[in-house]
């Protein structure tokens, strides 16, 4: 049996320990606990910014097909015109076409398309043809999937850090009850455990990213 003495300073370098365990275990919880709310913020952030972005990329491309039955349109008049040789009607329908249009008629009349059988079939299938509305659509909806899987790598580091935050918990809890006991080897082996559970969410601490916000 051991010496009293001895005894006493064995407790007394165990209840250190343990307050070691804890303090380090507080300031770990509350630091994931701070992180995981940070980036629940820049998730719903995120989130909220991809669906601004997806609505833009619709009314863009809404837009866009708007201008591009309105030059439907005015085409077949002009090509019916220019059909029944009335160089008139077909004049006034061409200054009138729009100017994301006309640069397309040139350049498909250009290939000579009536006896060319290798010309497109129509100046919409011409490279002249763009509508910035449909650009603006295209770029808007790569950007809303960008703000899309940024919020989805948010949520991911935020559940990391709830994560840590459950670890950390816990080993407050190791750390509180393995004092209590009076079997040397079952508070050993319970600060132990603790230590072990606080060693690995240290790591996995260590490895996310941060987001001080300063």
């Amino acid at each position: 049996m051991l010496p009293l003495v001895e005894m006493s300073r064995r407790d007394r370098w165990i209840e250190i320990f343990s307050a070691i365990l804890l303090s380090l275990a507080t300031l770990g919880s509350a630091w994931s606990a701070y992180q995981a709310t940070r980036w629940g913020g820049v998730q719903a952030t995120r989130f909220s910014e991809a669906a601004a972005t997806r609505t833009e990329s619709v009314r863009a491309s809404n837009d866009a097909d708007t201008l591009f039955n309105i030059d439907v349109g005015m085409f077949i008049d002009f090509a019916s015109a220019v059909t029944l040789e009335n160089d008139e009607l077909a004049g006034f329908l061409f200054d009138r076409f729009r100017d994301e249009f006309e640069p397309a008629v040139v350049a498909w009349i250009a290939t000579d398309p009536l006896e060319n059988e290798e010309a497109p079939a129509t100046p919409f299938q011409m490279d002249e043809y763009v509508l910035a509305d449909d650009v603006r659509a295209d770029e808007l909806d790569a950007e809303a999937t960008e703000l899309f899987e940024e919020a989805r790598e948010a949520n991911q580091r935020a559940d990391n850090y709830i994560l840590t935050t459950v670890l950390f918990a816990s080993v407050l809890f190791f750390a509180g009850v393995g004092t209590k006991f009076e079997s040397l080897r079952v508070k050993v082996a319970t600060l132990a455990f603790g230590a072990l559970v606080f060693s690995g969410a240290l790591v996995l601490l260590l490895y996310q990213p941060k987001n001080v916000g300063f």
